[in-house]
C-alpha cells in the first residue's frame, strides 16, 4: 500500500531524514519506535507533502505521491491525527467531524459519523462540546475520529498515547486495533509507547537519528535484546490488561447506551447538514 525508498528530508540545511526505506502493507499496522528527535514525525509529515521530500520516493497504491499537494494525498485514501492532537477548539466536536469529511462524497456522512460515534460513544454525548473543554483522552478520540471521517484507507497515527493515563492508553490502543480489523483500514502507527503499538503491529521499525536500524515482525521486536533495553525497561505485560465495565465507561462511555452509535436525533442532524443538502442537489 505504502512504499518509502531512500527518502531524504529535512528543514532549511538540517537533514532529518537519511535514506529511509519502508513498506505498509495494506491490513497491516505497522509501527515506528523511536526516541524523541529521531525523525518520526518528519516522516509523517514528508509522507503528507510537507516538508517536501528531497530525494527518494513515497508510492501510495501505486501512484507517486512524492510531489504531490497534500489535499490530493488525501483524495487517494491516507489520514493522518497529528502529534497533539491539533483539533479545532472553538468548534464543537460535530464541527470538528464535519471538518474531516469535507473531502468526501456528501451522501456518506450520516453513515461515517454513526460509524465513528459507535468507536467513540464518549464523543457521542459531547457532540454539542466544544473541542478545547473535552479531556485529552477525549481531544485524542475527536482526533482519530476526525481523520476517520475523510473515509482512509491508509491511517497514520502520531503519538496517540502521548499525555494520557494508562487507563486511556489501553482503550486508544484497542480501538486502534479495532479500527484496523473491523473496519479494513491499516495503521502506520508512530509511537513512543513501545510495549503497546508493539504488541499492536503486524510489523514494527525502529528509528534512530534519521535512520532505520531495525524491523521486523512485532512480536519479534518485542523479543530483541536491542529493542528491550533501549525501548522497554520497566515494561510489563500487565499494561497491555484490557479496561473493564466501569473502567472502559470511564474512558470513552458506554457503548450499551447507544448501540447503534447514533440516536434518532443524531442521523437527523447528520441529514440536515450542508454536507446532505449539496448531495440532494
Amino acid at each position: 500500500m505504502l512504499t518509502i525508498r531512500d527518502l531524504r528530508s529535512g528543514y532549511g540545511h538540517i537533514e532529518a531524514l537519511h535514506g529511509i526505506d519502508m513498506e505498509v502493507s495494506e491490513g497491516q499496522i505497522v509501527t515506528l519506535i523511536g526516541a524523541n528527535g529521531a525523525g518520526k514525525t518528519t516522516l509523517l509529515m514528508t509522507i503528507c507533502g510537507s516538508p517536501r521530500a528531497r530525494t527518494g520516493r513515497i508510492v501510495l497504491n501505486d501512484r507517486d505521491i512524492t510531489r504531490m499537494p497534500t489535499h490530493e494525498i488525501v483524495r487517494l485514501g491516507l489520514a493522518h491525527a497529528p502529534e497533539g492532537r491539533h483539533i479545532f477548539a472553538r468548534m464543537t466536536v460535530f464541527e470538528n467531524l464535519q471538518m474531516g469529511a469535507v473531502t468526501t462524497p456528501p451522501r456518506y456522512f450520516a453513515g461515517d459519523l454513526e460509524r465513528v460515534l459507535t468507536l467513540f460513544p464518549r464523543l457521542h454525548e459531547r457532540l454539542d462540546q466544544r473541542g478545547g473543554t473535552l479531556s485529552g483522552g477525549e481531544q485524542q478520540m475527536l482526533a482519530i475520529g476526525r481523520a476517520l471521517m475523510s473515509r482512509p484507507r491508509l491511517l497514520m497515527l502520531d503519538e496517540p498515547s502521548l499525555g494520557l493515563a494508562p487507563l486511556v492508553v489501553r482503550q486508544i490502543f484497542q480501538i486502534i486495533r479495532e479500527i484496523n480489523r473491523e473496519q479494513g483500514v491499516t495503521v502506520f502507527l508512530v509511537e513512543q509507547n513501545a510495549y503497546h503499538a508493539l504488541k499492536l503491529a503486524h510489523r514494527g521499525y525502529v528509528m534512530v537519528n534519521g535512520c532505520i536500524t531495525l524491523s521486523g515482525t512485532g512480536e519479534a521486536l518485542l523479543a530483541d535484546p536491542a529493542v528491550r533495553a533501549a525501548y522497554l525497561e520497566g515494561c510489563t505485560p500487565t499494561g497491555d490488561a484490557a479496561a473493564t465495565g466501569a473502567e472502559q465507561d470511564n474512558v470513552t462511555g458506554d457503548r450499551s447506551r447507544h448501540p447503534t452509535g447514533v440516536g434518532p436525533s443524531v442521523a437527523a442532524r447528520a441529514s440536515a447538514t450542508g454536507f446532505s443538502q449539496r448531495d440532494r442537489g
